[in-house]
């Protein structure tokens, strides 16, 4: 556990008690801004996400402050010829932005991934090029920025830029 101010932050699989918290997060639109889901809008839809999406994924977590979920972070392996990588993604609770909660929990998930999965050679991630906050949070967890993926992702019906960054072991 890495302390974050007067929080500690840690993670741990989600689980079906943290939707309170879970809609605290994904049904604010500042947070979901970048992201390519929507904002929740019901606890119901919010439920299935969690119980059909999140659970069974093979590494999905929340971060937790303290004994509360402020965010969630995955990584998600790839397939086929790309089965040596895997790709990172998270979200933080809008109240926990600077606060140093993203940066540790990519910390975390950089210092332990290789090990859990040795196969692994590559984790990466895809950052709105908009979205300066998240491209500091990789930078600072040692992440190398590789380039512009120019209209790359659909996110909110609009074609993006993306900036890929990634990190070897």
């Amino acid at each position: 556990m890495a302390e974050n101010r007067d929080e500690k932050i840690n993670l741990r699989p989600i689980k079906i008690s943290d939707i309170d918290d879970f809609m605290v997060w994904a049904s604010d639109e500042r947070v979901a801004h970048f992201c390519t889901w929507d904002s929740y809008t019901s606890r119901d839809e919010a439920l299935h996400f969690l119980t059909n999406n999140a659970i069974p994924h093979p590494w999905f977590r929340a971060i937790c402050a303290g004994d509360r979920a402020v965010g969630s972070i995955s990584v998600t392996p790839g397939s086929g010829t790309r089965s040596c990588t895997a790709e990172l993604g998270y979200v933080v609770a809008f109240e926990h932005w600077g606060k140093g909660v993203a940066t540790e929990a990519v910390r975390i998930v950089a210092s332990t991934i290789f090990r859990k999965w040795p196969l692994l050679q590559r984790l990466e991630a895809l950052v709105d090029a908009e979205n300066g906050r998240s491209q500091k949070v990789l930078e600072k967890a040692g992440f190398v920025r590789e380039g512009l993926l120019r209209k790359y992702d659909v996110v909110k019906g609009k074609p993006r830029d993306m900036i890929v960054f990634s990190l070897l072991p």
